[in-house]
């Protein structure tokens, strides 16, 4: 197992530095950020005088090798918008989006568990068509619309919950639920299928001719068993939302890496950029290693070299 981690965690290495090579050449072809910064009414001096001393008037390969540098060195630039190191402002507003994305992932299993489970015990029962409902329903709901209509009853009218800003619950709550329907949904179709699958295997009736309770057969047997693809997916959903909730965030005003990413991106602000990338890549790859040994742990068959 330390062998496979550690043969990861080098590959990781490339990918961090291709997918940052690409953002780079990107970012620097979409813009300029010294018009951004200047007023309309700068002069073409002032204007040439701000790229050099940005180094935006370098060859776009000289200003590469510069960041490679400074990235080898731990320093991701300064903030062109801020006038901060980059990398420092990127990781101060990184928890903040982990606080929403851990929160929405462990309320949407918390909700999605039982439903997917007493679905797959009772196929085409009641309870499996409202499963089934509550499961499409979330999957086709647009987030931003979600947002508005939850801002609307139950910060305005009924006044539960703080529209915007970051805090506890009441911050919490309404950016969670928003993102949480369409996490629900997913995972409640998954638990439902994974389970299905395994109610219907030998070992289960071995088990119950045994005369073990159905509890246990369900819960130390067939979740067990079914969880690999549950988790996969509740990784791959905390995995999306650490990229930054972007809509989400925006609107109830979440101070995380999306909102931090959509107003670098219209700055042009190239190191918060690339640093926004950088540790939203390491966050992923993180996240699916974990995963990963996650699968060895709930599964002995399963085996890393």
């Amino acid at each position: 197992m330390g062998r496979y981690i550690l043969r990861r965690l080098f590959y990781s290495i490339f990918v961090l530095a291709g997918l940052t090579a690409v953002v780079f050449v990107i970012t620097h072809m979409i813009g300029d950020p010294a018009r951004l910064m200047l007023p309309l009414e700068a002069s073409e001096e002032q204007y040439q005088s701000l790229r050099q001393a940005l180094g935006l008037d370098q060859p776009l390969y000289i200003q590469f090798a510069h960041f490679v540098g400074q990235v080898l060195r731990g320093d991701l630039g300064v903030s062109i918008w801020q006038n901060v190191p980059a990398l420092p402002l990127v990781l101060s507003r990184f928890p903040a989006t982990m606080y929403l994305a851990l929160s929405t992932v462990a309320f949407a299993l918390l909700i999605a568990m039982p439903l997917g489970i007493i679905s797959a015990i009772r196929p085409n029962s009641f309870i499996d068509r409202i499963t089934m409902f509550v499961s499409f329903t979330g999957v086709s709901t647009p987030t931003f619309w979600l947002a508005l209509m939850l801002i609307l009853v139950l910060a305005v009218r009924l006044g539960w919950f703080h529209t915007s800003g970051y805090g506890g619950l009441k911050y919490l709550a309404l950016p969670m639920f928003s993102l949480s329907a369409y996490s629900i949904g997913r995972m409640a179709q998954m638990v439902r299928s994974a389970m299905l699958d395994e109610v219907g295997k030998p070992y289960i009736t071995t088990a119950r001719s045994k005369g073990l309770n159905e509890w246990t057969i369900l819960f130390r047997h067939a979740l067990r068993n079914a969880a690999i693809p549950i988790i996969t997916l509740a990784g791959n959903e905390l995995a999306n939302l650490a990229n930054g909730a972007v809509v989400v965030e925006v609107i109830f005003g979440w101070p995380g890496i999306g909102q931090l990413a959509i107003t670098a991106i219209e700055r042009r602000d190239f190191p918060v950029i690339q640093a926004d990338v950088l540790v939203v890549a390491t966050a992923v790859i993180v996240i699916n290693l974990v995963v990963d040994v996650m699968y060895a742990w709930l599964d002995p068959r399963i085996r890393y070299e």
